[in-house]
């Protein structure tokens, strides 16, 4: 009998309708450059979660896309991944409730990971492991985040990068070779303190939080020291490639094309150019959507496709990292 493969089928992606552009951001502060910002984070567009619109509601609508096109149906879903930091309730998990939004059979697997940046790589890591186990055969995997939700309005250190989204990603059972892996996962919790919301859980409740001094300190809100991340980013990320270049028994120039997490444009072109990518080869497409967190990879993914830069038979790196601190690679090839 021919071994199950995980296959990477179809992704759809939602933003929201409201758009908060560099030109807004710079009315409202007063004395930010439009073209500064831009040059910075290579980010002109964020798309703003309404009031209400919760990660699981863009969630589902970008599964609802899946169905629409006719690439999957509900009745073929027999496992459900949502990865999301924002999720609806502390419980249940996010992944019940869209199992019934979207009317998935009640024999179908549902679990939230919580995990950012490295996120979609960590669950297609899952999802590869559930499809080659014979658990499952068809998984909805959906990333969302609504981070907005967590940046003080006055912040510009995190304002002008971070957006929100979704992204659905059909991974199928299949036949051949294999087509997602090898993974290379990594975790440094003694970086945790560099990017963190403190409170509103049970290691600190909102109620117990304090003020702070300025205001956008406040524990309730993001804090992300960029320089820190930026650090450990382009000391762990370039190791990472190394190391899963050797894995999968490839030389960098055997792969067609990079897919790095859109964290912005700065730190995109440091590890590029750190790892002698050539830029035609090497995804920087965060203009129009900014940083989704676990949705910048399946984004970027749908965008270059429709670009014609990633065709069938392609075989791609995909790396996630940041909060965690947490890392991830991995080698797919197109089918």
């Amino acid at each position: 009998m021919t071994p199950k493969r995980a296959v990477l089928k179809a992704i759809r992606s939602y933003l929201p309708d409201k758009k908060e552009t560099n030109a807004d951001l710079a009315r409202e502060f007063g004395d930010w450059d439009v073209k500064k910002i831009f040059d910075k984070t290579g980010i002109s567009v964020r798309s703003i979660a309404a009031p209400g619109e919760c990660a699981s509601d863009m969630g589902a609508n970008a599964a609802q896309k899946l169905f629409q096109d006719g690439l999957l149906t509900p009745e073929q879903v027999d496992f459900l991944i949502f990865c999301t930091q924002s999720p609806d309730f502390f419980l249940p998990a996010s992944a019940c409730l869209i199992q019934a939004r979207l009317g998935l059979r009640t024999s179908c697997g549902a679990i939230d990971v919580n995990q950012g940046c490295s996120g979609y790589v960590y669950s297609l890591a899952l999802a590869k492991g559930l499809i080659e186990s014979g658990t499952a055969d068809n998984i909805l995997l959906i990333t969302g985040d609504t981070y907005s939700r967590y940046i003080h309005p006055a912040d510009r250190s995190v304002r002008t990068i971070f957006g929100d989204g979704a992204a659905a990603s059909w991974v199928g059972a299949d036949g051949g070779e294999e087509r997602i892996g090898p993974f290379i996962l990594g975790t440094d919790g003694s970086g945790a303190k560099h990017l963190i919301v403190e409170a509103g859980a049970t290691r600190m409740p909102a109620a117990e939080a304090g003020a702070a001094s300025p205001e956008t300190q406040s524990p309730k809100y993001l804090y992300m020291n960029g320089g820190e991340v930026f650090t450990f980013t382009l000391a762990e990320v370039p190791r990472m490639i190394g190391e899963l270049l050797l894995r999968a028994n490839i030389a960098m120039e055997q792969v067609d094309y990079f897919v790095f997490h859109q964290a912005n444009r700065f730190m995109l072109e440091q590890l590029r150019r750190k790892l002698r990518i050539p830029p035609e080869k090497f995804c920087m497409n965060l203009e129009s959507y900014g940083n989704t967190v676990s949705s910048t990879i399946p984004m970027a993914m749908e965008i270059a496709n429709a670009e014609g830069k990633i065709g069938p038979g392609a075989r791609i790196i995909v790396a996630g990292f940041g909060v965690g601190y947490s890392w991830a690679g991995t080698v797919l090839t197109i089918p």
